[in-house]
């Protein structure tokens, strides 16, 4: 028999999903002696056998690993022979400037739902079960390598049966970080709204305090009760959905009169009675991430009284939509607090608006006080929190809104040289390192428009530099001067690359579909800082991860007292009106908002505090407002959102519209004196390329026409989408006539509207186009991140 050595280091998600177990039992059943252990690179094996054995070991290795890892790299090095007597699990070793990859939290496995359910079961009605198949991961450590020792599971030492399992190969809990049981593990606790803990007797008489606070919380949901519970990686507002009262009660006391509430339902087969689930739903839905999934609500009852398989849920969660956001139960918690009586709950997350998600039991009490009823707490702490992930399934495909819980820390592949470090948008803000050819895309932050999310952003920054071992040598920046991510930059003492907002967004997909060749960029959202100083957001550019043209873009229009136009879209109907009529618009401002319009409309003549937009999100907005949606919104997007869900007809036909050349000049991203990178009109001359003005007069003619003669909201809505498909369609056919180019990527906010987005890629399919998306980012601006490094680090290969 031939004997070798081989001497494996394997790279990727494999710490925490029951790797080394994998391998021990997988070398245990080849005869094979040596070792397995965890580093801060990865996994390191040295193994030792018969030489057939270790083929079939490392083909097993590749190919049938535990279904939570994921293998980037493995390199193989033939040492000689030492004569292991026995395969063995080591300690971990940490070296220093080294990393590994991390898992993200995961969703209730299989095995342990049917543990907690199961009254035979040790673990019967335990909220903090977990196996290496499951549970909390990346928001509970604080260092590497993935050891307890190095979590928020450090205080809870373990029972004598909880370390059996935790040392047993075999056992589905080897090396299961979290391990614990009623008798050595977290628990919960329920208090008053003023944090005092309430010890009735219902809650001192059951074994251990472990059943009991779900129990009690059970009962105040069916009472309408407002409760906060804190869950796997932060905390939810939650009262029964199918109470109308309740849903009412938490709106006034939240202060959130209009934006829509997630849902979290006992099963998929309840999903199933108030929504539409096609098959790549479902399997998101049921998967191991268990994001809010975005699904098209069923808006009549089936007329058969006796069949409960289409049923409606109270207009008062998602109002003024056709869609509504759903997950099913991910953890130990969610799955107990279900009953025959309560099968589908309000779980939203739990924050003052505005204001980060709570992860602190004293601070969640303290801020949220006056909403809550109840508090139903528990001591592991969580020491990174993320927001519940949001998807939806755009023609059979997932599209990200907001990545958080389920998906971060997983890496995106980046062939980059360079340690930056950038620094994200001021909305929906997320932030990006990398490091051997791996990008590393934070959680959703938020928007930095306060002093506590700003401040969480920069402890989520370091504790990223902490557990990837990164020091950053460049930061890639947003240009708008006002950003907080851009104040960060400008804080540190190293050199900055400024990138375009609009080319950041059409780097993200590039970068994602591993494009690099010039491309046509389509970036279409609410706001981005232009070349020119002025707002930009419609935006046809030529570009590669280097440089980009401004090839067309919509016309200008100005925001009526700047900001103050994107909470009261209004505004941009009376700037467009007044863009189309000029002195004939008084009587049409009159006749559709009053004296108030002609005020406004005083203050637009004079240009008080106006700003110049190209933004299509405005453009949604104005439209919204002019055919009587929303006048005034109470959250992002409100506008347009409702404009997206009067779309119920299949209408073809579209508004005119207006392209007209003219010359501006254009941008071409370089190197200034001072060895930092600018995409700023600054010290060298710039190209000068013909571009193309889109000019909307006749849509908002139109459209206007539309409204004084009472056709329907449904009818203009869906004119007014297929127009914009229409120009996009019709301005990527011009570009392809001037520059044979005939790849397009499409980014941005607004191509979070599913109409929009379908049908753009229907009709730039049908032309010939081959067109790009984000697949694993998000369009919005929870991907501008990644678009800045990709260009920063395309330039500093320059």
């Amino acid at each position: 028999m031939n004997i070798k050595r081989i001497f494996i280091k394997v790279e990727g998600v494999v710490q925490g999903v029951g790797f080394r177990p994998f391998v021990y039992n997988l070398a245990e059943s080849l005869s094979l002696n040596g070792y397995v252990n965890n580093n801060s690179e990865g996994v390191n094996i040295d193994i030792e056998g018969s030489e057939d054995n270790i083929n079939i070991f490392l083909q097993k290795l590749k190919n049938e690993n535990p279904p939570l890892s994921k293998i980037y790299n493995i390199k193989i090095e033939e040492k000689d022979i030492v004569n292991y007597r026995a395969f063995t699990i080591n300690e971990s070793i940490k070296k220093n400037n080294k990393f590994t990859l991390i898992s993200p939290d995961i969703a209730i496995c299989k095995d342990c739902r049917e543990d907690i359910l199961n009254s035979e079961n040790r673990r019967y009605r335990y909220a903090f079960t977990n196996c290496t198949n499951c549970g909390p991961r990346f928001s509970i450590i604080k260092s590497l390598p993935y050891d307890r020792d190095k979590t928020t599971m450090k205080i809870f030492k373990m029972c004598t049966d909880c370390y059996n399992e935790y040392k047993n190969p075999n056992n589905r809990r080897f090396h299961a970080q979290p391990n614990a049981c009623v008798d050595c593990g977290p628990r919960l606790w329920v208090t008053d709204s003023n944090g005092k803990i309430i010890n009735d007797e219902q809650l001192i008489n059951d074994d251990h305090n472990s059943y009991a606070p779900i129990k009690y919380i059970q009962k105040k949901l069916k009472e309408g009760k407002i409760i906060v519970i804190k869950g796997l990686t932060g905390f939810h507002l939650v009262c029964d959905a199918l109470n109308e009262d309740a849903v009412k009660l938490l709106r006034q006391r939240k202060n959130r009169p209009a934006k829509a509430f997630a849902l979290m339902m006992k099963d998929i087969d309840t999903v199933k009675k108030y929504c539409y689930v096609n098959e790549k739903e479902e399997e998101i839905l049921t998967g191991i991430k268990k994001p809010i999934v975005i699904l098209n609500k069923i808006l009549k009852p089936s007329e058969n009284k006796d069949d409960f398989s289409h049923c409606t849920l109270s207009e008062n969660i998602a109002s003024n939509q056709n869609t509504i956001g759903v997950m099913l139960p991910y953890t130990p918690i969610h799955e107990l607090l279900f009953s025959e009586e309560l099968e589908a709950l309000i779980m939203t997350s739990a924050n003052i608006s505005g204001l980060p998600l709570e992860y602190k039991n004293d601070e969640a009490v303290q801020h949220l006080s006056n909403i809550a009823d109840y508090f139903l707490l528990h001591n592991r702490d969580i020491f990174i929190p993320l927001d519940d992930s949001v998807v939806k399934v755009i023609d059979s495909q997932e599209k990200i809104i907001r990545r958080a819980r389920g998906y971060v820390p997983e890496p995106i592949d980046l062939n980059s040289k360079f340690n930056i470090l950038a620094c994200g948008s001021n909305m929906k803000n997320t932030f990006c390192i990398n490091k051997e050819n791996l990008a590393f895309l934070s959680q959703h932050n938020g928007d930095l428009e306060n002093i506590q999310t700003y401040e969480l952003y920069k402890r989520n920054i370091e504790h990223f530099k902490e557990i990837f071992t990164f020091k950053p040598s460049y930061l890639a920046c947003d240009m708008h001067p006002e950003y907080m991510s851009t104040k960060y930059a400008h804080e540190n003492n190293l050199p900055i690359i400024n990138v375009q907002h609009h080319h950041a967004h059409i780097a993200s997909v590039m970068a994602e579909n591993n494009i690099s060749n010039k491309i046509i960029g389509i970036s279409l959202d609410g706001t981005g800082f232009g070349t020119d100083n002025k707002i930009w957001g419609s935006e046809f550019l030529i570009c590669d991860l280097k440089t980009f043209t401004r090839k067309a873009h919509l016309d200008y229009a100005l925001m009526i007292g700047g900001e103050a136009a994107i909470k009261e879209p209004y505004r941009m109907a009376i700037s467009y009106i007044w863009n189309t009529y000029k002195e004939e618009s008084e009587s049409i401002i009159s006749r559709l908002y009053g004296s108030k319009g002609i005020m406004l409309l005083s203050i637009l003549k004079r240009k008080i505090n106006c700003t110049e937009t190209s933004s299509m999100g405005r453009f949604f907005d104005a439209v919204s407002s002019l055919i009587g949606i929303r006048n005034a919104i109470t959250y992002e997007g409100q506008a347009s959102i409702e404009l997206e869900a009067k779309i119920n007809t299949n209408c073809l036909e579209n508004y005119p519209y207006k392209i007209i050349q003219s010359n501006e000049k254009q941008i071409d991203l370089k190197i200034n004196n001072n060895t930092l990178f600018d995409n700023t009109l600054s010290d060298t001359e710039l190209i000068t390329d013909s571009s193309y003005i889109i000019e909307p007069n006749e849509t908002i003619k139109a459209i206007v026409s539309d409204r004084l003669n009472n056709i329907s909201e449904n009818i203009i809505s869906v004119k007014f989408h297929n127009t914009i498909v229409k120009i996009i369609t019709d301005m990527c056919k011009l570009i392809r006539n001037e520059t044979e180019i005939a790849e397009i990527a499409l980014g941005g906010g607004v191509f979070q509207n599913s109409y929009l987005l379908s049908n753009t890629i229907k009709e730039l399919s049908s032309a010939g186009f081959t067109v790009y998306t984000n697949k694993k980012l998000p369009c919005n601006d929870g991907s501008i991140s990644f678009g800045q490094l990709v260009i920063a680090d395309a330039l500093l290969k320059k």
